[in-house]
């Protein structure tokens, strides 16, 4: 199927996608990080599904109830109607899928296909029944399957066909639990249902958002907080890997982890949603993530900040459509990329702004940030975009750096923190005519991706947002209109492109548009005055998400499809914040690199 054409369900820890179909074709157990149960999204069936629909063809259609993270598909044929509720309950002893088939009208034939392979497809598991479930094994993994319905065994699959009339329900359980361990106790799945649907009610009803768009932050908001690790309040980027950017392509990541690069955007996030509590866990991940030396800072971690993400190809998975390798750990981790020291200076500056609860440690790690910074700022590095080809002066880079002294510098003023202020403010003054030097080609009359080189880069459209210049000035001006005239596909924003694909990356193929640079294009035309353009772009990328309000990275236009991880943190996060810059005069692009008199 379509990347849109799946729905996610999770528990706050992992995550499941679930198809129009009625399968769902990825889940990792028990974390987001964890080896895949199902894997057929990036292999096929023989790598592990759970159908469970109609038996024939019928007509669909899904929907979320209201602020929560229960999905129901409604499945209409010609003998009458059927509905498949699905959720992942909040944690409680062990990480369990809930589906409900629920019989709307007629009787319905439905069937049941459960082809379980631990390891991301490459683990048949021992299955057998055991008081009345049935439990798969293999290795530290074990799943029970609990249902009234009679299933048996074909092959390697486990089956089932059934008649469901109108108002009967019939339940189905999958719990994980180590395979060394008793199973926990059996979960009543209609009480798991309706328990499922308060929490995400109360949590949901919290949304201090209101306006024009408050549907569409609530849905974005609710995507992030189940993309976040409960235990540790980590947000991973994405629910899956290898989701590709280029479809058929080798331009495929596992999106599993944290990134401190959308650290300041998230936090935003959360707080303009009126979600202190999930700030301040973000907040206080960043802060342990980051501690040790300021050298060893990572542009990523794991959901509880671990540091080794080795990069692996699963060579049995075909991959997404073709798209291979299938990938998991990601070797981007041991880049150097300068932006994250601006980046966690920035989160915590914006932390102490909006009053987040102070950490009384975490001005230490910003003094020992700030001087490893102050030594290394003229250091290429690899970028904002993890590029795999030669290390660069990429501005954007300098201009975090420069976000950083100048974070430093507020710290101290604002705050009467401790530091050298004035030894900061040279050193920001420094860092900013550098850029200006070197970051700006005057014969283009535009900033460009890297000191010395003419391509363009659709994060220079940060440089307004994080305050290091005014979007009116004409050098700024002039930078958005050669991002439009360059970058921009039927007003899509493309991170980068032409020779600076390729050789910059230093990998094969094309990518599609990248859906957070175009929300930051809104951004723009919002601190420009242009705020109608602002409008019309952000509602048309608001378009683009799928059926139940899901954006992944990328949208490839010439296929009319999302592409890339999904659903991905970074995209909602950014429909976030620029529904707020468009609703409100306090939204991040007017206050994050602003301070107030």
């Amino acid at each position: 199927m379509r990347i849109e054409d799946y729905a996610l369900v999770g528990d706050t820890q992992t995550a499941a996608l679930v198809g129009r179909n009625g399968s769902i074709d990825w889940l990792c157990l028990p974390r987001f990080d964890s080896p895949a149960l199902f894997a057929a999204l990036v292999g096929t069936g023989e790598h592990g599904f759970w159908r469970l629909a109609p038996v024939g063809a019928s007509a669909v259609r899904r929907r979320y109830r209201p602020g929560t993270l229960v999905l129901e598909t409604d499945h209409e044929t010609p003998d009458g109607v059927v509905r498949v509720v699905d959720c992942m309950p909040i944690r409680g002893a062990a990480p369990d899928v809930v589906r409900v088939v629920e019989g709307i009208s007629g009787r319905v034939r439905v069937g049941m296909e459960l082809v379980i392979r631990f390891d991301y497809g490459s683990s048949v598991p021992w299955v057998r029944r055991v008081d009345g479930a049935l439990l798969a094994v293999a290795g530290p993994d074990a799943v029970e399957l609990r249902t009234p319905v009679e299933t048996h065994g074909e092959g390697r699959t486990t089956v089932a066909q059934f008649d469901v009339e109108a108002g009967e329900r019939l339940p189905f359980v999958l719990t994980w639990h180590p395979s060394h361990e008793a199973p926990p106790p059996a979960v009543d799945a209609v009480d798991a249902v309706g328990a499922t649907t308060c929490w995400w009610e109360r949590w949901s009803g919290r949304c201090e958002t209101a306006g024009a768009y408050r549907d569409l932050v609530q849905r974005s908001l609710i995507t992030l907080k189940a993309l976040t690790h409960a235990p540790t309040g980590g947000i991973v980027a994405a629910a899956t890997t290898s989701l590709p950017e280029d479809l058929g392509g080798s331009r495929n990541w596992d999106y599993r982890y944290c990134w401190l690069r959308d650290a300041t955007f998230s936090l935003y996030a959360m707080l303009l949603g009126g979600y202190e509590a999930e700030a301040v866990a973000w907040r206080d991940w960043l802060l342990r993530a980051a501690a040790g030396a300021p050298e060893q800072l990572q542009i990523m971690y794991g959901p509880a900040g671990e540091r080794r993400l080795p990069e692996t190809e699963l060579e049995w998975l075909p991959g997404y459509e073709g798209s291979r390798p299938v990938r998991i750990g990601n070797a981007a981790s041991r880049q150097f990329q300068l932006d994250v020291y601006g980046e966690v200076m920035d989160c915590l500056h914006q932390a102490r702004r909006a009053g987040v609860h102070p950490d009384p440690f975490s001005w230490d790690l910003q003094r020992v940030l700030m001087e490893f910074l102050e030594g290394h700022w003229r250091d290429p590095d690899e970028g904002i975009w993890e590029v795999r080809g030669p290390k660069r002066h990429f501005t954007h880079s300098k201009v975090m750096a420069w976000v950083a002294a100048d974070r430093a510098v507020k710290a101290v003023e604002r705050f009467g923190l401790e530091g050298p202020a004035d030894r900061w403010r040279r050193l920001r003054d420094d860092i900013r005519d550098d850029v200006l030097a070197h970051g700006f080609d005057a014969r283009r009359k535009s900033f460009t991706q890297s000191y010395g080189r003419p391509e363009l880069d659709a994060s220079l459209l940060l440089l307004p947002l994080v305050g290091f210049l005014d979007a009116r000035d004409p050098r700024m001006v002039a930078t958005v209109e050669a991002i439009e005239r360059e970058l921009a596909v039927d007003g899509l924003i493309r991170r980068y492109a032409g020779r600076a694909l390729g050789e910059v990356d230093g990998l094969p193929g094309e990518e599609g548009a990248f859906l957070p640079c175009s929300f930051w294009l809104a951004d723009n035309y919002v601190l420009q005055g242009r705020v109608g353009e602002g409008r019309a772009l952000f509602e048309r990328l608001a378009g683009l998400a799928n059926d139940v309000g899901l954006l992944a990275e990328e949208y490839d236009i010439t296929a009319g499809r999302l592409v890339g991880n999904f659903p991905q943190a970074f995209t909602h996060v950014a429909l976030v914040n620029t529904a707020h810059n468009l609703g409100r005069a306090r939204g991040p692009a007017l206050t994050r690199g602003v301070e107030e008199e």
